[in-house]
């Protein structure tokens, strides 16, 4: 079955969130973002759910057009209450289970904070109910008892959202290192991390751990779940990917200022600069003190969010996912793994659109 589903293209209204003088030139790019599933062993009833781009955000992303193609299955688009999860779900009550393409146009433009202008009048202004939503404790991400201690140890003696978040920010760049044995992108398991002293993980556990300490200071916070979808154009080999972007999911984390509304952090990106790029680098090489310095406040826009959703209940499902980041599938009783796109058959493209 083909459906279409076209999402206006509205000029997005100012906000306090605006492009830093560095990225403004750029403007917005296109991209198709296509992601195709095959079960290759189905029993029985089967499902997929296939996370979809965010379709507005801020003004650094904007969905243009999504499309499937299902054939046999029903498939329709869904809207999980809580954190903007969006995704298409698809099933077959029995056999005859095909391939599935999910395509996306999205336009994307690099993201960076004003941190000397005066904000926007026309801003985009929060709700208090949607900002309590980002300061609640989850499964994963509790506020209390250790984490708690630690936020307070890290942000005494630091005045003001913004001076805490980057106390606590700083805290985590020093602290953490990213751990190539974990698979995936980590569960963000911020308390175990925490009790063990072991700090070490990949972008859902450096990023959440963030996000934990932000929320037990009294700060909304909240994770960023997306895709890499092209090349960093600022010099960094392993911050970017395009073509075949299959492995390339990855996390962000922002937090909210009053004034200033939403500011884009990734401490765990300059983790991963320190890792892996130009096969390691000290701290205080060149690239990881440029990388320090600009991911408080800015995002390139090398990478897409589906959503920013914490504990996801999947349609039919008794047991919520951490997160949806990757394509999820049940054939039978059978969950498919979605960390090995070589069993579960999937692959994700990116492609740019002059």
């Amino acid at each position: 079955m083909k459906r279409r589903d076209f999402l206006a293209c509205a000029a997005l209204a100012p906000t306090a969130l605006t492009i830093r003088p560095a990225f403004a030139a750029e403007g917005w790019r296109n991209f198709d973002v296509v992601t195709r599933v095959d079960v290759a062993d189905p029993a029985g009833p089967t499902r997929l759910w296939l996370p979809v781009p965010l379709r507005e955000a801020g003004d650094y992303q904007r969905v243009l057009a999504t499309h499937w193609d299902a054939p046999g299955a029903q498939a329709r688009l869904i809207d999980v209450p809580g954190d903007d999860v969006r995704l298409l779900a698809v099933e077959w009550p029995r056999g005859n289970v095909g391939p599935v393409t999910l395509t996306t146009r999205v336009q994307t433009r690099d993201r960076g904070i004003a941190r000397t202008a005066r904000p926007a009048a026309h801003r985009r202004i929060e709700s208090h109910q949607a900002l309590q939503h980002y300061l609640r404790p989850t499964r994963l991400l509790p506020t209390g008892g250790i984490v708690a201690d630690t936020a307070r140890r890290i942000t005494t003696g630091h005045d003001g959202d913004v001076d805490k978040a980057r106390a606590i920010y700083e805290w985590v760049v020093e602290n953490t290192n990213r751990d190539a044995s974990v698979a995936g992108c980590g569960v963000g398991d911020v308390a175990s991390m925490l009790e063990s002293g072991h700090l070490g993980g990949k972008c859902a556990d450096i990023n959440a751990l963030f996000v934990a300490l932000a929320r037990a200071s009294g700060i909304p916070a909240r994770d960023a779940y997306g895709v890499r979808i092209a090349a960093s154009r600022l010099g960094y080999h392993c911050l970017g990917r395009a073509g075949d972007v299959s492995k390339s999911q990855h996390c962000r984390a922002e937090f909210h200022v009053e004034d200033r509304g939403w500011i884009p952090v990734d401490p765990a990106d300059v983790r991963k600069v320190v890792l892996e790029e130009d096969g390691g680098s000290a701290m205080d090489s060149p690239k990881v003190r440029a990388a320090r310095a600009s991911m408080f406040g800015t995002w390139e826009m090398t990478w897409i969010v589906y959503n920013h959703g914490h504990d996801v209940m999947l349609p039919g499902e008794e047991r919520p996912l951490p997160f949806l980041m990757y394509p999820q599938g049940r054939t039978g009783q059978r969950r498919l793994d979605s960390l090995d796109p070589a069993s579960f058959k999937y692959q994700i493209t990116s492609t740019e659109i002059a």
